[in-house]
């Protein structure tokens, strides 16, 4: 089309893919360029003998940000995969003795509340109100405001809707002025620690997460994660993006405070406009010349990160019984590891870890008989990463899976994979591996965290998990949805 403008979009994430299926549906030519060989930025597949591991985010929370995100195209997720609500939605083992289930049904629900704490119920319902309310005042007010300046938010209606968020408390308390069992508590709490922040130093607002989870629920897309992936690309190119894999970005030239063009290991790009989805910190401070930065080396040291995680995909030849889909191995000091995470980092003496076993719940995710397990623990971003550390905490995992379980796999394994710091830095350029993007503190929430646009580059623009909304698949999806919007406001002001 003449005169049709160009957009490149740098990275091919659920913020990248969102965003370019927008640009596209209003009439833009646009380009993703990947630098993996597959689409999908964290949430990529790995395949061997007859398994099928999803790379990265395993939870399917917020199903209603992936229904508007396809409305916006006339379509809805069913037209790409199949969603099933698993039941329960995880289990939580305190000891091998001490099994919480987390039922998907209310009812069910506030029955488990009560025979841990007789009168939880009560609080319970008053605890998912305010966090229902907080779900649809954050994600519905502020999750879509591209957060320039505080100007935004000067709003005598959304002042007032904002004292009611809890901006100012913290989560711990938050949770423990409602429910005195340690267990509630850490059921409550378990969502923040992979927010990147201890309880005490996440605000209260988060506990929208506990309405996502108990409230909205856990779901699963019939043959992974992966499927989201597959189901955005299908809808990108029938709206005419091209994606170029196998492309990386090494360089974005500027010349009169604009993007010239975008140097690859593949060639040079034009474009009238260049979003980036790539990490934010590798963009900012390896592929734009200094003057054309938007923050410095102090700057980013500054940044309080999210956790990594250190990862085991593993196929074994033999079924494992009574788990569910999603475990969480609270059996270890939740206070130490998150210290160990957080205040003082260090690989953790005792860690919490979290199974998912997609074979469960999908037949297509193992051979027959077979189970397909993905094991996670979370630690702090930056740490020393080898062979050697991996080993170790393996047979930490491992052994403490199999002892809880009470079930032996340690001679079935036939599959095995380690992902960890390091592969976070090489793949994806992640900011000291990070795993999760920036912490959602209150110092780093909304106009706080880093601009979405480039202050000295009229063109360029940024998306993704570390800058707004956040992190998490269903805040990528929104991310790429107002980048979209700053994108076409740009052309329209031109």
């Amino acid at each position: 089309m003449a005169g049709q403008k160009h957009i490149i979009v740098i990275g091919s994430g659920f913020a990248g893919l969102s965003a370019a299926c927008v640009l596209a549906q209003e009439g833009y030519k646009v380009t993703i360029l990947e630098k993996n060989s597959q689409p999908g930025g964290r949430a990529r597949v790995w395949q061997q003998n007859g398994f099928t591991f999803d790379m990265g985010p395993s939870w399917y929370w917020m199903p209603d940000v992936f229904e508007n995100f396809f409305a916006l195209f006339d379509k809805k997720p069913a037209d790409y995969y199949t969603l099933k609500r698993i039941d329960p939605g995880y289990r939580v083992y305190f000891a091998a003795d001490d099994i919480v289930d987390v039922p998907a049904d209310r009812n069910d629900l506030d029955q488990l509340f009560e025979s841990i704490e007789p009168g939880s119920a009560t609080q319970l319902a008053k605890f998912l109100k305010q966090a229902k309310h907080k779900y649809m005042v954050g994600m519905g007010e502020y999750a879509f405001r591209p957060s320039h300046s505080i100007t935004e938010f000067i709003d005598f209606n959304l002042i007032k809707k904002s004292f009611s968020l809890q901006l100012l408390s913290s989560m711990r308390k938050h949770v423990y002025s409602n429910f005195k069992n340690p267990k509630l508590r850490q059921l409550l709490e378990f969502p923040v620690l992979f927010l990147g922040a201890a309880p005490q130093d996440t605000p209260a607002m988060y506990s929208l997460m506990n309405y996502a989870d108990l409230a909205l629920g856990t779901w699963y897309p019939m043959g992974g994660m992966s499927e989201i992936v597959k189901a955005m690309i299908s809808l990108a190119k029938s709206l005419g993006v091209e994606i170029q894999l196998d492309t990386e970005v090494v360089k974005i030239e500027v010349a009169d405070k604009k993007v010239s063009y975008v140097k690859t290991d593949r060639g040079d790009f034009t474009a009238d406009m260049v979003i980036a989805g790539a990490d934010y910190h590798h963009v900012d401070q390896h592929l734009l010349d200094k003057p054309h930065r938007n923050y410095n080396k102090k700057y980013w040291d500054s940044r309080v990160m999210s956790p990594s995680s250190l990862l085991f995909y593993i196929g074994l030849n033999k079924k494992v019984e009574g788990i569910q889909h999603h475990n969480l191995f609270f059996d270890a000091d939740f206070e130490q590891h998150a210290r160990q995470i957080y205040k003082s980092p260090q690989w953790p003496d005792e860690p919490l870890f979290y199974v998912c076993a997609p074979s469960k719940t999908d037949s297509s995710a193992a051979p027959e008989g077979c189970e397909n397990l993905f094991f996670l623990m979370p630690v702090a971003p930056g740490l020393d990463d080898d062979d050697t550390i991996r080993e170790k905490y393996f047979e930490l995992l491992l052994s403490r899976f199999e002892s809880i379980t009470g079930q032996s796999i340690r001679n079935n394994i036939v599959v095995k994979r380690s992902y960890e710091l390091n592969d976070f830095k090489t793949d994806y350029h992640s900011f000291k591996g990070n795993a999760y993007g920036l912490a959602n503190t209150l110092g780093q929430t909304a106009f706080f965290k880093p601009a979405m646009r480039n202050k000295h580059v009229s063109n360029l623009l940024y998306t993704g998990q570390l800058t707004v909304p956040g992190p998490g698949v269903p805040p990528a999806i929104i991310s790429g949805q107002i980048v979209a919007k700053e994108a076409i406001a740009y052309f329209k002001g031109a």
